[in-house]
């Protein structure tokens, strides 16, 4: 994890262990010739039946890892709602917009262009939510990190706009990790829980 993250994504153990006890938390590595060489982590919240793509890191071109990845997590997923007789709802995934941040920097893995990046993830059926979106920094300084969206894929490619409040609810508990949050982020959560709808937007 030194090697891959920036610093402000690697936080000291007891910050971690109680999310990393989270039994919805799934993380799985593609290995190519007995090296990892691409890993996935992300979270099913089984209470209301959707996911969380955390992040998902490809080291080496040109061995189709990308889809290896996407493919084998959803089939994970549908098999987890499925056990709860459910058919999953969909998946968030903050997403960069390449056109506000021009440093996108990630540890030492620079395997795919961020504006291919963002056009695969829309060819795969994230929308981005319609909202000023900021989250705390990971650093827990208490200052907001911009320059991302939000957003949503649907397992009903229709679907159009989400609740609010359910995003509301899912941001507070993916966040309760950091006990230092920016007022920008406190806003965006009342301005949710005073909401009925977000709609869902072309990414």
């Amino acid at each position: 994890m030194g090697e891959i993250f920036p610093p402000e994504e690697v936080l000291e153990y007891n910050l971690w262990k109680e999310p990393l006890e989270d039994e919805g938390i799934r993380v799985f590595v593609a290995v190519h010739e007995n090296e990892v060489v691409g890993a996935t982590e992300y979270r099913y919240y089984k209470n209301w039946n959707i996911a969380m793509t955390d992040f998902t890191i490809i080291s080496r071109p040109g061995l189709g890892i990308g889809h290896y990845l996407a493919q084998n997590r959803l089939k994970d997923l549908k098999n987890l709602a499925r056990e709860k007789g459910k058919v999953l709802s969909g998946m968030f995934a903050e997403i960069y917009d390449p056109y506000r941040v021009k440093n996108h920097e990630f540890g030492r893995v620079e395997v795919m262009n961020p504006y291919v990046r963002r056009e695969v993830l829309s060819h795969l059926g994230y929308k981005r939510l319609d909202l000023n979106y900021v989250h705390p920094s990971w650093e827990n300084n208490g200052q907001p990190v911009s320059g991302l969206d939000l957003c949503f894929m649907p397992t009903d490619g229709s679907q159009e706009e989400i609740s609010a409040s359910l995003t509301a609810d899912f941001l507070s508990v993916y966040y309760s990790v950091l006990s230092n949050k920016p007022q920008e982020w406190l806003d965006m959560i009342e301005k949710l829980k005073g909401k009925d709808k977000v709609a869902l937007l072309p990414l």
